[in-house]
């Protein structure tokens, strides 16, 4: 199956991207597509417990499965005032 991946913040700067896509075997899950990610950016793994995830236009958990044309999201912290 294909996802899209859209990184935001400090993802994006890593990546060098705004929208990236995966090839996933069936049954992947969200924290799959995110290691997928990091095997070509290996930048990434200090990112990923404090990543949050989001499929469509809702927060999903790691543990979420995705489906093929899924659009999953990654938020890393951020702060701001």
């Amino acid at each position: 199956m294909t996802v899209r991946i859209v990184p935001f913040a400090r993802i994006r700067e890593i990546v060098g991207n705004a929208v990236l896509e995966r090839t996933l075997a069936g049954g992947a899950r969200a924290r799959d597509a995110f290691a997928a990610l990091a095997a070509d950016f290996p930048q990434l793994a200090e990112l990923e417990r404090s990543t949050r995830f989001v499929r469509g236009d809702a927060f999903v958990t790691a543990d979420t499965e995705l489906h093929d044309g899924d659009e999953l999201g990654l938020l890393p912290p951020f702060g701001g005032g």
